[in-house]
């Protein structure tokens, strides 16, 4: 699968492959169960985390996905995040995404906004959220290429000028977040 291609195919025996997704429906309620592999292949409505990582000198962290993500592999990323497993709580889902890719832990999440998204290959209510970490960043390697810091400025000049490089469902959901940031530019960036 080229990089940057919206789907690629899940390698077989991959441990998620039927792991259990909460499905939701339109108001962003739990509803029902599926195995992640049915979620993908019907494109079923489920949720997911979106956490934006800041330090205190208010870069934003953004990272490369992997090659062999189901979704959007390859691309740019300023949100550390995933599905929501059948019976887990969204806050507890965005700390376990948040130390699963980037190994943040300890760190107060922030409620920013829940917001819906669809395309041809997802469909979800987004649960997102910031905090601030100004600690090492450990790569989960299944997930994350790559990675560095970047001003609010720089960040929203690089999704303007490449923005088929980016994660199509973060910026729809968190790039007012971005342009704001950008706008208002704390002190040290």
């Amino acid at each position: 699968m080229i990089p940057g291609s919206p789907v690629a195919d899940r390698r077989v025996g991959s441990a998620d492959v039927d792991e259990l997704i909460a499905l939701y429906d339109e108001h962003g309620n739990p509803c029902g169960v599926a195995p992640r592999s049915r979620m993908r292949a019907q494109n079923l409505r489920h949720a997911a985390t979106a956490v934006i990582v800041r330090n205190s000198l208010g870069q934003v962290y953004v990272h490369r996905r992997t090659a062999t993500k189901d979704v959007y592999p390859g691309r740019r990323d300023f949100a550390a995040g995933g599905v929501i497993a059948a019976g887990e709580d969204p806050d507890a889902a965005a700390v376990r995404e948040l130390a699963e890719e980037l190994g943040v832990t300890g760190v107060p999440l922030t409620p920013l906004r829940q917001g819906y998204y669809a395309d041809a290959h997802t469909t979800f209510h987004g649960f997102c959220y910031l905090t601030v970490w100004d600690g090492a960043i450990r790569w989960q390697p299944e997930e994350v290429a790559s990675g560095e810091w970047l001003s609010p400025v720089e960040l929203l000049h690089a999704i303007r000028t490449q923005p088929e490089d980016f994660m199509p469902d973060t910026v729809s959901l968190l790039g007012e977040w971005v342009v704001a940031a950008a706008s208002s530019r704390p002190a040290g960036t």
